[in-house]
């Protein structure tokens, strides 16, 4: 009966306090848009419109990928364009039938803008990660959700669960979280069309940067961005492998150095994660 005196209360006060977490973590959550029923769905490569998106990239943002967010903040019309564009996407259905590079732009495109809606959301900030909560609070990458097909997608099923399993490792030199460490965001939209071209662009733009890459001839070392650690099965079994994966894209005299050498050690920079604002 002691016991029972205080389990009681005692299981009150977890199952109050599992109620609370519940309706905040509900509460954080936004979806961008509406479900789109089956029958309306399109595919990635013939229905969906990326002039909107492409429109705003060439407004916003700079050839270093740095965006103007104060800018966007202030225009209603164009916060209200991206939403309507981000809508638009909802039309798409990943069970008809795309091409790979219609799918990888489209994908792109969603994470890239998803994140601009979610940054505007809560502009003014210094960092996205001012907005990643471990414990329960809103976390920009999971509680940020757009419909496509049947499924509600945040920006880290975008990531991990579509664009990763693609086996396009550039995958990570165009999706852009809204950090200086990330690759520049590319100020314009990714296109079926043009996509091979957009990738290889912006692979040697990254490796370009100095903040991202350096090559020190006389120790024999690789210093690059630690996005090369984070996702290393990405880029192949071993540093083996993952050097001959970025070799085609670095800088010439990198290349040369390494093709000579052979090999290189690796060591891994510093994230920014300020803001990439202008």
């Amino acid at each position: 009966m002691f016991r029972l005196r205080y389990v009681l209360p005692l299981v009150a006060v977890l199952a109050a306090g599992t109620i609370l977490y519940v309706k905040i973590c509900t509460a954080e959550r936004q979806t961008i848009g509406d479900g789109v029923p089956a029958s309306l769905r399109v595919s990635m490569d013939e229905g969906i419109d990326h002039a909107v998106w492409d429109g705003l990239l060439k407004k916003y943002v700079d050839g270093r990928g740095m965006v103007n967010y104060a800018a966007w903040k202030d225009s209603v019309a164009d916060r209200g364009a991206l939403k309507a564009y981000l809508a638009s996407l909802s039309k798409a259905d990943p069970k008809k039938n795309a091409s790979r590079a219609g799918r990888l732009a489209f994908w792109i495109n969603a994470y890239n803008a998803l994140t601009i809606h979610g940054i505007l959301e809560k502009y003014p900030t210094a960092s996205i990660k001012d907005h990643v909560s471990y414990f329960g609070g809103y976390n920009i990458w999971k509680d940020l959700l757009l419909p496509v097909g049947d499924e509600k997608y945040s920006l880290h099923a975008m990531e991990h669960e579509v664009l990763r399993k693609m086996s396009e490792p550039r995958i990570h030199f165009a999706i852009v979280c809204a950090s200086i460490g990330c690759p520049r965001l590319l100020a314009e939209a990714y296109t079926p069309q043009k996509l091979e071209q957009q990738l290889e662009v912006n692979t040697r733009a990254f490796f370009a940067d100095r903040a991202k890459f350096n090559y020190d001839v006389g120790s024999r070392t690789l210093y690059v961005s630690p996005i090369l650690d984070w996702f290393p099965e990405d880029f192949g079994r071993d540093q083996a492998e993952l050097q001959t994966a970025i070799a085609p894209y670095l800088p010439d005299q990198a290349s040369r150095e390494l093709a000579a050498s052979g090999s290189a050690r690796l060591s891994y920079l510093d994230y920014d994660w300020n803001l990439n604002e202008q």
